[in-house]
């Protein structure tokens, strides 16, 4: 029988957590609270309530909530965990939806996605633009190709657990797990969840979580993939350079003169695509020692 354990990232959620968590002990035994320095009595609560809690002193963010329950699970030889949020969002009912393919070893990380299901309330257009944006960047350098790269609605298997350990501390590390699983070639598939909105999203956390989450995975890119990030943009550059560079050697042999901005964009295009190369190859050789040395 499997050891099932629901991961709970929290912060200020006193008034939902213990709804949430009777509703899941009728199911589920193993529940782990990461209270991510919340200000009011999240953390008692939930402890009161029978949840195995782990408590942040401070707010570090909902990676670093993440990796707490990731290294929890792990400590408590768990063969799934799931992670569900804890404000209401999600239907306990989706659960057993997201556990199942993992028990028929159908695939080591299920996501429950929302573009497969339904959303009841109203969710901005800009923020259902900037979620496809961010998992058709995620698609791009992984060989799983999923609908919603930013659900935190999650199951994953024993040997997920066992080989990644979150290191983002914000909202990107829903990208970075996906990038590291990725490099393990690990299954991942997606089943359809019903997602319930009713707290306001404002333009501007749509705008910082955002942000956040296309830097992060733009770093994770970059780490996993230096050849292809740093090395074909330099390239590029190094090509259009040296166009620029030839344009300017022809003019001078039939006019005997400079254009000085066609000489500067191409020495600059060429110090520039020059500086890529060079990056992506040493970037590139660190990565290959770091991994050897593992």
């Amino acid at each position: 029988m499997s050891k099932i354990a629901i991961g709970l990232p929290a912060f200020n959620e006193g008034k939902n957590i213990a709804s949430i968590i009777v509703q899941l002990k009728k199911k589920y035994e193993l529940i782990i609270v990461c209270d991510d320095g919340s200000s009011d009595f999240t953390s008692v609560i939930a402890k009161e309530m029978g949840a195995i809690v782990i408590k942040h002193k401070k707010n570090l963010g909902y990676g670093a909530a993440i990796r707490s329950l990731f290294l929890k699970a792990r400590e408590l030889d768990c063969d799934i965990l799931i992670t569900f949020d804890s404000d209401g969002q999600h239907k306990i009912s989706d659960i057993d939806r997201v556990i199942q393919p993992i028990k028929d070893k159908q695939a080591n990380m299920v996501i429950g996605s929302r573009f497969l299901g339904n959303i009841e309330g109203d969710v901005p257009t800009y923020r259902k633009l900037g979620i496809k944006a961010i998992t058709n960047l995620v698609n791009s350098n992984t060989r799983n190709k999923i609908t919603d790269s930013q659900s935190g609605f999650r199951g994953y298997d024993k040997k997920t657990l066992e080989k990644i350990i979150p290191s983002e501390s914000g909202m990107g590390v829903s990208t970075e797990i996906l990038i590291k699983s990725n490099k393990y070639e690990f299954k991942i598939i997606e089943v359809p969840i019903t997602i319930l909105y009713e707290k306001e999203i404002t333009t501007q956390q749509t705008l910082s979580h955002g942000t956040s989450v296309i830097l992060s995975t733009m770093k994770f890119i970059s780490i996993e993939h230096p050849l292809k990030f740093y090395g074909i943009p330099g390239i590029i550059f190094l090509a259009i350079g040296l166009f620029f560079v030839v344009w300017t050697v022809q003019e001078f042999a039939i006019g005997g003169s400079i254009i000085t901005n066609i000489s500067i964009i191409g020495i600059g295009l060429i110090t520039l695509g020059s500086i890529l190369t060079m990056t992506s190859i040493l970037l590139y050789s660190l990565v290959s020692v770091v991994r050897e040395r593992r």
